[in-house]
């Protein structure tokens, strides 16, 4: 259990730092810069699956299906989606919306605690201080929730490929095929310009992206999940935003505010809030047999 935890928290403060690294590949086309991205993830992963021993597991219909869909929406629409709504209303509103992935996923998982709903939002609410209650159009909230959709879809349709995949084959495969569905649409959005030579800091920019924010953060986050399962995992999606914060006064990029720092405070509290409602519900399913 200990070790699910701090793989989820580590899982999304990793992603939570992305924010601050984004600027170092800006300039870089973008469909063609996250089709290098999981490129090479994809070929570390690979290699470290070959190295493991883990052989190719042929997929049944349903698995590939999930893995299609995980791949489709969890990983190159999710991009798409944030993208188009950051280029159309900034990042706040999205940054807003990804917020509310824990209640998403706890309300997803069917039947959750009282106590893990509660906390849910309990950190909505501290990821959304957090973020800046964004403002934006119509398109832009459409292409959020569209990133919430994905979001949801990473971790829901990852879970009945985990038991029989594991970890850093679920993350292997579906880098993998990220990369061919990113240079159709980048082929279709940017053309031949998709592609050219990064320049020394683009490629350390892509390097973090694809080690740390996708090989390291996938593995941890798809080995966490099944341990604790979509509501209580969901939780850490709140430190996305604490994360970036962290990362902007780190690198001098932005000094936290005291809304920032309210609501970093309000994520870690729903986190323990969360944390106990298994602990809570095993022990009031103890007490009638011990009447």
């Amino acid at each position: 259990m200990k070790n699910g935890i701090l793989g989820a928290a580590s899982a999304m403060f990793l992603v939570g730092t992305l924010a601050g690294v984004a600027g170092l590949v800006d300039g870089y086309p973008i469909y063609g810069g996250q089709a290098v991205r999981y490129l090479v993830a994809s070929v570390i992963l690979l290699v470290i699956t070959g190295a493991l021993g883990l052989r190719f597991v042929r997929l049944t219909l349903r698995e590939a299906l999930c893995l299609a869909g995980l791949t489709l929406f969890g990983l190159v629409l999710f991009n798409v989606c944030v993208i188009q709504s950051t280029a159309d209303s900034g990042p706040a509103l999205v940054g807003t919306v990804l917020g509310t992935v824990p209640l998403a996923l706890a309300l997803a998982e069917g039947r959750p605690a009282p106590r893990l709903l509660i906390a849910a939002c309990v950190v909505v609410a501290g990821a959304t201080l957090a973020t800046g209650l964004g403002s934006g159009t119509l398109t832009g909230l459409l292409w959020a929730l569209g990133a919430l959709v994905g979001e949801v879809c990473f971790s829901m349709l990852a879970i009945p490929l985990l038991p029989r995949l594991g970890a850093i084959r679920v993350s292997a495969y579906s880098t993998a095929l990220a990369v061919p569905m990113l240079a159709v649409i980048g082929l279709a959005v940017e053309g031949r310009a998709m592609f050219r030579t990064p320049t020394v800091t683009e490629a350390l920019g892509f390097a973090y992206l694809a080690i740390v924010v996708t090989v390291v953060a996938f593995f941890l986050w798809y080995n966490s999940l099944p341990k604790l399962g979509p509501g209580r995992a969901g939780l850490f999606a709140g430190l996305i935003p604490v994360a970036a914060i962290a990362t902007g006064a780190i690198l001098g990029v932005a000094m936290p505010t005291v809304y920032d720092l309210l609501g970093a405070g309000l994520v870690v509290a729903g986190i323990l809030l969360g944390l106990t409602a298994e602990r809570s519900r095993a022990k009031a399913a103890v007490r009638p047999s011990e009447a």
